[in-house]
């Protein structure tokens, strides 16, 4: 299945009036801090607290009857978990996600919450593909992963489209990267709104596997990273993912979770907005480019909001 702009398109409408028109926020002083002009697009604002719901809701939108019926079935470490949970929940469909144990709390609360039915598993020794191909077939559910799916890549990109209609071009956009949904999606909407862009996805250090797999031109598997950043432990891109990716991004950087915590007071302190360490990777990187883009105009896209107060407030005060 070949995903392009159009299918973005396609989501938008799906999604009008659904998911949330996130705003682009601004703030006077980390534009003098980075010397440029930084446009944040606030997906912690987006309905469950992350972008995730775009392309999860378009994804079960497009089932069948039989399909809505059987029910879905995903795995996720807390946001897409989330997000299948509520788009299926508003949808009438029964939603079975594959956790991790040591998923945050929160995230396990509200998915929970939307309806979504749990089963746990250990991140470092089970593998959350094979555990959720093997409920998919034995229930007869139709498997939506978090990332590599031409319907969720397609929701995804619906961010970017909007920031740009929002803000106009831009010179750099720097989107953290996990599987690759979030940025694959974006890559569409970028290239289509704002072809000269720059555009950077931004994954932990412990992590590399994405900026591996650019390097080397195939897909590298890594173990599961070690960081704070837990929207972003994959252990690989996608397939389709990887095919846009390698095609239309320009550069992967990473960020250190000691850059990811300052991001996220700095968040706090200028946005006044609680941003998990995930949705900071945008903005790590962002940080340590600035020189490279002086008197420009760059995106950052914040991916999400999801965090446990008593992590957050360790986080903070470390």
């Amino acid at each position: 299945m070949v995903v392009g702009f159009e299918d973005v398109v396609a989501a938008a409408e799906r999604l009008e009036g659904v998911a949330h028109r996130t705003p682009a926020l601004r703030s006077r002083l980390i534009d003098e801090q980075l010397g440029a002009e930084v446009f944040f697009k606030a997906e912690n604002f987006q309905r469950m607290g992350a972008f995730k719901f775009r392309g999860a809701f378009n994804a079960v939108s497009k089932l069948s009857e039989e399909q809505r019926r059987a029910g879905v079935v995903t795995y996720s470490s807390g946001n897409h978990a989330q997000a299948i949970s509520l788009a299926a929940q508003l949808l009438g469909v029964p939603a079975t996600i594959v956790m991790p144990h040591d998923a945050p709390a929160s995230k396990v609360a509200a998915t929970s919450g939307y309806g979504g039915k749990i089963v746990r598993y250990d991140r470092y020794s089970e593998d959350r593909e094979e555990i959720g191909g093997a409920l998919a077939r034995e229930q007869g559910l139709t498997l939506i992963p978090p990332y590599d799916h031409p319907d969720v890549i397609a929701g995804q990109g619906t961010a970017a489209k909007e920031l740009f209609e929002d803000v106009g071009e831009l010179d750099a956009l720097f989107v953290p990267l996990g599987g690759g949904g979030l940025l694959s999606g974006t890559a569409l909407a970028t290239r289509a709104s704002s072809p000269n862009c720059l555009l950077h996805g931004v994954e932990p250090e412990a992590g590399d596997d994405g900026l591996r797999s650019l390097r080397s031109g195939e897909i590298v598997h890594i173990d599961t990273p070690r960081t704070i950043a837990d929207g972003a432990q994959t252990q690989h891109l996608g397939t389709h993912t990887f095919e846009i990716i390698r095609r239309d991004v320009d550069d992967i950087r990473t960020a250190s979770d000691a850059q990811l915590v300052e991001a996220m007071k700095l968040f706090a302190t200028y946005l006044k907005i609680v941003v998990e360490p995930t949705g900071c990777l945008g903005f790590a990187a962002a940080r340590e480019a600035a020189p490279e883009f002086e008197g420009k105009r760059i995106g950052v896209i914040i991916s999400g909001g999801n965090v446990d107060l008593e992590r957050y407030a360790s986080l903070l005060g470390s």
